[in-house]
């Protein structure tokens, strides 16, 4: 037997899901699939297994089957499950939320600045989740902790990025849009302010992605050798300020902090990103005229001036393209206003 096993990770977050590929030998009589990936799977009970397989998580040569499917040589078997669940109590709270899109199956909401998506060490509460945990409940009080949707949080964006995240509302929805991040399907589109001015009208970033050596809650690109998770970020100028550059940023990989890491690569790092040097002044003039200028379009961004414009995936339920679009947030509006009027002086 052959098996494989893979992290599904995403831009600005910690990997999700892990996904483990059985090969089923050539000599196996016919056996009961839940009670085989029991047996294959260390501290798993057969509950947990035949709930993953009700929920979609389980696949056998691309289909969903039922528990007592009989597994034949050949077979083979992938299943997507949830690796770092958060154990705590999720606090419901009524949180304002903007709701682009909902159904019975997904939501996509548009994050606001400042908000974390996941409740975690030092954030349990305020988060997206938290928000999304009471809206659910106002709309079906029947509602139990374990029907609260943590299986459907797919990715995930950092706290101070803006724009589009799509949730699953049932456990079905959850692993066929895991599956879909796996395999880079899915369409998206971030909008970024960067230091510099990039001579190149479009471009193509190919460099690993790992753990900094020295800062551990940063990344850093490797361009060269096997360290890290291979990435790859497409970029295109969208306009010119002189000293900064809004570009777009289509994702062809997601790993942690990509575009942050990948654009800092190229000499072009955020603007105002303060884990990664962009809080500072990197290009321009010495004139205090200019750092008063640039101050108050940190002031006006206060954060990383980065925004998950569009989010285009396959519905898992009607099998059909979707898209979805989101505005650049005000604070991000007003910073390339600044800029832009300042590069006409």
């Amino acid at each position: 037997m052959q098996i494989d096993t893979e992290l599904i990770s995403e831009e600005q977050s910690d990997a999700l899901y892990e996904r483990k590929i059985f090969t089923v030998d050539k000599g196996q009589e016919p056996f009961r699939i839940d009670k085989w990936v029991q047996m294959h799977m260390e501290g798993a009970t057969r509950n947990k297994v035949q709930q993953g397989i009700e929920a979609g998580f389980l696949t056998v040569n691309g289909k969903t089957v039922k528990s007592n499917y009989k597994i034949k040589p050949g077979d083979e078997i992938i299943l997507m499950s949830l690796i770092n669940p958060e154990h705590t109590i999720l606090k419901e709270e009524p949180i304002p939320l903007n709701i682009v899109y909902e159904d019975n199956f997904l939501m996509v909401i548009n994050k606001p600045p400042n908000m974390v998506v996941h409740p975690g060490v030092g954030n349990f509460s305020g988060t997206l989740l938290n928000g999304v945990a009471y809206y659910l409940r106002q709309q079906n009080p029947q509602l139990n902790e374990e029907s609260l949707p943590r299986f459907g949080l797919v990715h995930r964006i950092d706290k101070n990025t803006t724009g589009l995240i799509v949730l699953a509302k049932t456990g079905e929805a959850a692993a066929h849009l895991a599956k879909q991040f796996f395999n880079h399907t899915v369409n998206r589109r971030y909008t970024a302010l960067v230091w510099g001015n990039i001579q190149e009208e479009e471009g193509t970033i190919n460099a690993h992605i790992a753990r900094h050596k020295q800062h551990r809650k940063m990344f850093d690109a490797y361009p060269e050798g096997e360290t890290g998770k291979h990435a790859i970020t497409h970029y295109k100028v969208l306009e010119r300020f002189n000293y900064v550059t809004l570009v777009e940023c289509r994702l062809e990989t997601g790993r942690t902090h990509q575009i942050r890491v990948h654009m800092k690569h190229i000499g072009h790092t955020l603007f105002n990103d303060a884990e990664y040097g962009g809080d500072k002044i990197l290009k321009g003039t010495i004139y205090s005229r200019y750092k008063q200028f640039v101050d108050n379009c940190f002031e006006a961004c206060p954060r990383c001036a980065l925004h998950a414009k569009t989010l285009g995936f396959i519905h898992p339920h009607t099998g059909k393209e979707i898209f979805f679009e989101s505005p650049l947030p005000a604070d991000m509006e007003t910073a390339i206003e600044k800029w832009r009027q300042y590069s006409k002086v």
